[in-house]
């Protein structure tokens, strides 16, 4: 090989890696801060991803993701939002519950930010209306703060005749206040004893659950809330060794073995976001795209572990569920 040549190859070849480093670091980057955490959110980065991709941005390829996880601590939700807005990201996307989405939209007034919650973002202030947020906001709410009341009926439904049943509320999660309060006011009607237990860290889970088995509770609800979905298995696993019947907010409790849970179809309200963060990076403004309502409601309830509570399930139960896992 002539020597001009082989300048040119060598050349060639250590160009490639600084020009991939160039491409790279040139990506548009969505900066993805949630409430909960990487492991119990890895079905709904999933299904983010997938239809980000299908709008034409992929990871790695043509966008990069910049992502930030409080883990049920809320505290720290400030300061990775600040974090992302100061690396100037293309979109700021605030997820797993309401205290992400307000941080999010309170941290930037001009980067495009897409938000999901559990609420009603209007009542909140971050949007002026559903059909026109206005602004540099839009994204999704999942109503699962406003559904106790019903998780409690499905519960009494299931257990008839439960003289006490427990509520696990963490009160560092604003809605809890709402929370708690719809659910008195349903037990009232009924004429249903309530024990509330209080957790917003890991000693108080220990101790609110603890309590639960102390009061002697015939079955307990969890309310909405993204710390105790950081902590589904500890719950789940207390359930089943005291075997106490439990509903909760999100099919992924059912499925870790929980009995019943009754909520929207979170993955599918992540796959929207995707869809949102996609059109807002071709060009289109937050303030046009109406904030999005869940369609479609879960009702799973878990066969396996009803047997090994030894419960009958109702047949209206079964004939209302979308999903029995066997």
């Amino acid at each position: 090989m002539r020597r001009r040549e082989f300048i040119k190859v060598v050349g060639g070849a250590v160009g490639w890696p600084l020009a991939a480093r160039a491409e790279q670091a040139a990506l548009p980057v969505i900066g993805f801060m949630s409430g909960r955490s990487p492991e119990d959110s890895a079905h709904l980065v999933a299904a983010f991803r997938q239809r980000l991709a299908e709008s034409g941005f992929v990871e790695g390829r043509t966008v990069a993701i910049e992502f930030r996880w409080a883990q049920g601590d809320y505290d720290r939700l400030p300061a990775l939002a600040a974090d992302l807005v100061s690396r100037k990201v293309a979109v700021l996307v605030g997820v797993g519950g309401d205290v992400s989405a307000v941080v999010a939209t309170k941290a930037t007034m001009t980067i495009p930010v897409v938000f999901g919650m559990g609420g009603d973002p209007v009542k909140v202030g971050i949007v002026a209306s559903f059909n026109k947020p206005g602004g540099n906001v839009t994204g999704f709410t999942l109503w699962t703060n406003e559904m106790d009341s019903k998780r409690l009926g499905l519960m009494r439904e299931l257990v008839p005749g439960v003289s006490l049943i427990g509520i696990l509320v963490n009160p560092l999660f604003p809605p809890a206040v709402q929370e708690l309060a719809d659910v008195e006011f349903a037990a009232r009607g009924v004429n249903q004893q309530l024990f509330v237990a209080r957790a917003d860290n890991d000693a108080e889970l220990d101790s609110a659950l603890a309590l639960f088995v102390q009061q002697r509770v015939g079955a307990f609800l969890v309310a909405a809330a993204p710390f105790f979905d950081t902590r589904m298995g500890r719950i789940v696993g207390f359930a089943a060794q005291n075997r106490l019947p439990a509903i909760y907010q999100f099919r992924e409790y059912a499925v870790a073995g929980g009995l019943i849970s009754y909520g929207p179809d979170i993955v599918e309200s992540y796959r929207n976001g995707g869809v949102y963060v996609g059109r807002i990076l071709k060009g289109e403004k937050p303030a046009d795209l109406p904030v999005l309502q869940p369609t479609k409601f879960d009702f799973v309830i878990n066969l396996k572990t009803a047997r090994m509570l030894g419960l009958t399930v109702p047949p209206t139960l079964l004939a209302e569920a979308g999903e029995v896992i066997e």
